[in-house]
């Protein structure tokens, strides 16, 4: 048979998408930390009234468990423009941001590793009080100071829609984005006190995780 009309085979092609899916994960998780180092070691950014950082810094503020806060710059950003406009940029840069946030959960959750913990009594009841209202409980967590990230796993665990995640996070967070932005316009808060509250975000978000670790590290050196 000539080679150029050889059949690849289900093992072979299965092998190659193994590997493309790898390079999009890895792809995804270097676009996002990039975007991330640029937002912390550029002073120009964090004063920067461009819709573009605020569009770009969705990114590292909505992925996975957030590095950054997104309410400060979203008050930051109500005080040069309309509420709407920033929703509107926000929402753009947050649906992008959780479409990533599903295909690098969907990477992780086929991996041989997490296949035993995701069988597990835990996890399945959780799908199952998760499934009896997956869209409202999706609206609620969207819109309200109530921790979104948990989410994220759920509708890739619970095989929920892409699609309708998008539209439930659409839904959910313009509202939100356009009140933040609409009281960053009304009270006008300094900036050195945007600034606190972003570091005091950031300090209450990273510490826990970072003392968890620690503590690992010294019970597995001890």
């Amino acid at each position: 048979m000539n080679k150029d009309l050889e059949i690849i085979s289900p093992a072979k092609t299965k092998k190659i998408s193994s590997k493309l899916r790898t390079l999009i994960f890895l792809l995804e998780v270097a676009l996002v930390a990039g975007l991330l180092i640029w937002w912390i070691s550029s002073k120009s950014a964090k004063v920067s009234r461009n819709l573009l950082v605020l569009f770009f810094y969705c990114f590292p503020a909505e992925f996975i468990v957030a590095s950054v806060p997104h309410e400060p710059v979203l008050l930051y950003f109500g005080k040069f423009y309309s509420p709407l406009t920033v929703a509107l940029v926000s929402i753009a840069g947050t649906a992008l941001t959780e479409v990533i946030n599903y295909t690098v959960f969907k990477y992780v959750a086929d991996l041989r590793v997490f296949q035993k913990m995701l069988r597990s009594k835990f996890v399945k009841k959780t799908v199952n009080l998760f499934n009896k209202a997956p869209f409202a409980a999706l609206l609620f967590a969207g819109f309200t100071p109530f921790p979104f990230y948990p989410f994220r796993f759920l509708v890739v665990i619970a095989h929920y829609p892409l699609v309708k995640y998008i539209l439930a996070v659409i839904l959910s967070r313009t509202p939100r984005f356009y009140l933040l932005a609409l009281f960053g316009r009304a009270v006008k808060i300094p900036d050195y006190l945007l600034i606190l509250l972003l570091v005091v975000l950031i300090l209450v978000a990273n510490v826990p995780i970072l003392r968890n670790v620690l503590k690992k590290g010294q019970k597995e050196a001890d």
